[in-house]
């Protein structure tokens, strides 16, 4: 898949999105008129308790290729090159031909040409035997529009939801109960068998697509656990003598050695996240962990973030960001890393391919790489990350079985494996029109990046994969490198298995609290206000999370 940020959705680039605006979540959320004191004090589902509602993992007939290179999981297997041949994994069209399927999908970037006016679309609706009428939204905006269709339950006959959205929509669960189609009987056990792409998703990606313990949606799997990298213009740090650093002192001496105002060059777009990371401030559950006694804490309250914080104030102070991310003045900090005014830039691992395949066709030698993870702290290092789809899709409540039944078999049609034409035509297009072919394998037209945004990847799933990238041959073993390396390092999330509901008021809590620290490490308030920031998260629903989380460990006997 294509994302604008590049892996992982990404395509994780997504998760540079912060969710619902304050306002939106203070206001009650998603169904702010509702009054269900379990939800707005938050609820857990354990889902080792759903087996036997999910479908049954079988593996493909079709003879699909191999991978070139096996990843430990939950990083994905990957190919160095593309299929002489392709196979066909379904033969009859999944759509009844009736009235067109009305779906909603996030995109980044300029908006495709919408319905016929769009090449690609009307190729695959034709393959399909169904019209789907897809409403694109701008990604950077999703969640507000989310907030908008389900708050006026609203919603169009197929709904994309990323994963890095549900955490932050207040009563979801109850959205998603009211809204949307009971998938139980259409996909548990051998049920599933009608719709065998499905069938081969791996039985966590199901377990997540649980509310409410009913299946309720179909997940797309993630490709890659890890939300962030930390990018650095290899180039021009080779020619300036300068290797990627290994220690949290050697990033901070790197980049006031790369730092020069007057030539207008800075160091660093803003990386938090990346320098959390380093000094293994814990990220489970957005932030979670327990202490030796057993019970739960917050980043907030960690030693840590506390440390992290300090780091990333002392780089601010020292002018190592660049000033236009510092003022918040929205700048493109991808387009800063591409131009080489800054050095430094932490992004969803997506963006790596996408930038480096576009920019070594204008700069010569141009060289983006992620900085190995280390620890600030002495000790292996510690990733975050998970195995979370990326995203699910939902069917509108009330559409009938014989509707629901044809939008699951379109469903099933979208999410083909690599190695298939189905899988070839939804990612390039038609051949001659969107790309071109070699024996390397398809390479995308102007067109085929006009009119190609994931329209159809984010109404599926699929068994994830890296594919082939003919223009940066070295991208899939450079980050499968990376990736089975950094896996070794991830977190051990102490509530695997449950899933949760937070409490409406520490939701409205995130954001608020959020833009205080971003005032903290910028310098606008001085770190001593940190404490103070921290005991108003607390009460602004922070200990009521605490409770739950604790509850449920104790609950599930751990």
């Amino acid at each position: 898949m294509s994302s604008p940020a590049g892996p992982s959705a990404d395509r994780r680039t997504f998760l540079s999105l912060i969710g619902l605006s304050a306002a939106a979540v203070a206001g009650g959320g998603v169904l702010g008129g509702c009054a269900d004191k379990a939800t707005r004090g938050g609820a857990t589902q354990q889902l080792d308790k759903l087996a036997g509602i999910l479908p049954e993992q079988r593996a493909l007939t079709i003879a699909v290729p191999k991978p070139d290179i096996i990843s430990t999981r939950p990083v994905a297997d990957g190919y160095t090159k593309f299929p002489a041949r392709l196979v066909d994994a379904i033969t009859d069209k999944p759509g009844a031909g009736g009235p067109a399927i009305r779906a909603m999908v996030p995109v980044w970037g300029p908006a495709p040409p919408s319905g016929s006016s769009n090449a690609y679309l009307t190729a695959i609706n034709t393959e399909l035997g169904t019209e789907v009428d897809f409403s694109v939204q701008d990604g950077l905006k999703y969640a507000e529009k989310l907030g908008a269709i389900l708050g006026a339950r609203d919603v169009p006959d197929v709904l994309c939801v990323p994963g890095w959205e549900v955490s932050k929509l207040a009563r979801f669960g109850d959205a998603v109960g009211a809204l949307f189609e009971d998938l139980t009987p259409y996909l548990q056990g051998a049920a599933v068998g009608a719709y065998p792409m499905l069938g081969t998703f791996p039985a966590g990606a199901w377990r997540n697509a649980c509310w409410n313990e009913r299946l309720m949606a179909v997940p797309n799997p993630t490709d890659g656990p890890f939300p962030w990298g930390l990018f650095h213009r290899k180039d021009l740090l080779t020619k300036a003598g300068l290797a990627a650093p290994t220690t949290i002192d050697e990033l901070f001496e790197v980049g006031q050695k790369v730092t020069d105002a007057d030539k207008g060059v800075w160091a660093f777009s803003d990386i938090f996240a990346m320098v959390q990371m380093f000094h293994k401030v814990p990220g489970s559950k957005d932030g979670w962990r327990l202490k030796a006694d057993g019970t739960p804490e917050f980043k907030y309250e960690t030693a840590e973030f506390k440390a992290a914080a300090e780091f990333m104030a002392k780089v601010y102070q020292a002018g190592l960001v660049h000033p236009d991310i510092v003022a918040s003045k929205g700048a493109d900090a991808k387009q800063l890393l591409q131009s080489g005014k800054i050095m430094f830039h932490q992004d969803g691992i997506g963006m790596w391919q996408v930038m480096q395949a576009e920019q070594q066709k204008i700069t010569p030698g141009f060289d983006v790489q992620p900085v190995k993870l280390f620890s600030a702290t002495g000790g292996s290092p510690l990733a975050w990350g998970d195995d979370e789809p990326i995203s699910y899709t939902f069917v509108k409540k009330g559409l009938g079985k014989a509707r629901v039944e044809e939008i699951l078999r379109i469903v099933n049609w979208c999410s083909a494996p690599f190695g298939t034409s189905e899988f070839d035509l939804r990612e390039y297009g038609v051949e001659g029109k969107h790309h071109t072919r070699s024996a390397d394998g398809p390479v995308k037209t102007e067109l085929g990046f006009k009119e190609i945004q994931n329209q159809y990847f984010f109404i599926s799933g699929r068994s994830p994969v890296v594919q082939p990238y003919p223009q940066t041959p070295q991208y899939v073993p450079q980050l499968l490198a990376y990736s089975n390396e950094t896996v070794k390092h991830l977190e051990k999330d102490p509530w695997d298995g449950l899933k949760f509901e937070m409490p409406n008021k520490y939701k409205a809590g995130l954001v608020p609290t959020e833009d205080k620290i971003t005032d903290i490490v910028r310098g606008r308030r001085p770190l001593t206000d940190l404490d103070t920031v921290v005991k108003e998260w607390r009460a602004a629903g922070g200990d009521e999370a605490r409770q739950l989380l604790g509850t449920a460990l104790t609950d599930a006997g751990r």
